[in-house]
């Protein structure tokens, strides 16, 4: 099993060996794929049933067929591009349709490279090998009804050791994609009697283990988007499920949250472009001329206001990207183009619907959809209030002595309940 560096290695994702295509050549692959095949069938994937699930698969085979899968898996597994900086404008022409990350394999791109680092030979060859393959679903399971999201210490669900193996239980929700997923990786505690940071770990869990349950789905803002509750009642795995260092949960954590927030936050620029790209084809269309809306001032601040989120928020995710690459702590940078991108997609889809009128309200646009989407960025991944409290912390603290900076009563405090 693969050890977990705490410090900067933490940060660093691997290495793809060299691989590289050119970004500019495979985006625009990528974006005409999404123009031809996604967004024409963007009505059907939004109803979240069967048939929704065999269309999704079927563009997913295709995307593998042309090439376009798992761009930023490690190269041994496929991969093409070498550096998270490179994927930057992949996962944003992946993400201009809220479907195009889980058609691309882009959705599994964190679950591969935190089971390719850290996973021994059994997850390797029962997990990871089908999920870079596209055989498998997966997702992750932290978030509890009885926990509090931003502070892991506060985590219930357990994992004792068994015999040979462990015994899960407890419950987890709003877990991404859990009636479909062939296993899920999950926070869990592994003791108590020890500092917060050193009281969890990760474990793999096959949906299919008894014990293992859906309790029920979540609705978001009254539509169906793949979220669920999890019952984990007396669930047995085997003692090699675990992944990475036994209570060393913590540090997957953040390393798991720089890299996904990062790529999350890509995917989110792309659909906002989307979005302003719909609004200025609105705004110049003939109906728009009639209405005379180029002309008109308030207009062209809501366009303006668009670009200007887009382009901020892409200038902070190649800042947060290359100190991902360069194993640097991220932290600040992260976060901060999280919260870019996530503005960045709320400006514009609100901006959008507003050109169009009632008409962006209902589903003769993809914009109301979008719009649900984009409130919810807000929270996942970290709510706006925790990620910027955070990052303000850091700031300030820079300005401290030095010898204060990790001593101050404020630090001291979120370290003890272990906060991300």
């Amino acid at each position: 099993m693969r050890s977990v560096d705490t410090g900067k290695a933490a940060n660093l994702p691997m290495d793809n060996g060299g691989a590289n295509k050119t970004s500019g050549e495979l985006a625009q692959r990528i974006r005409a794929f999404i123009n031809e095949q996604v967004i024409p069938n963007e009505p059907l994937l939004a109803k979240d049933d069967d048939a929704a699930l065999t269309l999704q698969s079927a563009l997913a085979a295709e995307a593998r067929a042309q090439g376009l899968w798992g761009l930023y898996y490690p190269a041994a597994l496929g991969g093409e591009v070498a550096t998270l900086s490179d994927y930057l404008p992949l996962a944003e022409q992946e993400g201009r349709s809220e479907f195009g990350p889980e058609i691309f394999g882009g959705r599994a791109a964190l679950d591969v490279r935190m089971l390719s680092l850290h996973g021994g030979d059994t997850i390797v060859e029962r997990f990871l090998q089908p999920l870079a393959a596209g055989k498998a679903v997966s997702a992750y399971g932290m978030s509890e009804p009885d926990s509090i999201g931003s502070i892991p210490a506060t985590i219930q669900l357990r994992a004792q050791r068994e015999g040979d193996g462990w015994r899960l239980d407890g419950r987890k929700w709003f877990i991404s994609r859990a009636r479909r997923a062939d296993f899920i990786t999950v926070v869990a505690r592994t003791q108590t009697e020890a500092p917060p940071q050193y009281t969890l770990s990760m474990l793999v869990v096959p949906t299919d283990a008894l014990g293992f349950s859906i309790l029920q789905d979540l609705d978001i803002l009254g539509r169906r988007n793949g979220q669920h509750e999890l019952q984990f009642d007396h669930v047995r795995i085997p003692q090699d499920y675990l992944l990475g260092e036994l209570h060393e949960g913590m540090a997957l954590m953040k390393q798991r949250l720089g890299l996904g927030r990062t790529i999350n936050a890509a995917h989110w620029v792309g659909l906002a472009q989307r979005c302003l790209d719909l609004l200025g084809e609105r705004v110049c269309s003939e109906r728009g001329q009639l209405a005379r809306l180029p002309d008109k001032q308030l207009i062209r601040r809501l366009a303006f206001l668009s670009q200007q989120s887009i382009v901020s928020a892409r200038a902070q995710l190649q800042l947060a990207a290359a100190k991902l690459d360069a194993g640097e702590d991220s932290d600040i940078e992260v976060n901060m183009a999280k919260i870019a991108a996530s503005h960045a997609l709320n400006q514009a889809a609100d901006s959008a619907i507003q050109v169009f009128g009632a008409e962006g309200l209902c589903d003769a646009t993809p914009l109301s959809t979008i719009f649900r989407y984009a409130r919810a960025t807000r929270i996942l991944d970290g709510a706006d209030e925790v990620l910027i409290n955070t990052v303000g912390r850091r700031i300030l603290e820079g300005y401290l002595p030095r010898e204060e900076q990790n001593s101050s009563p404020v630090a001291q405090t979120e370290r003890e309940t272990a906060q991300v």
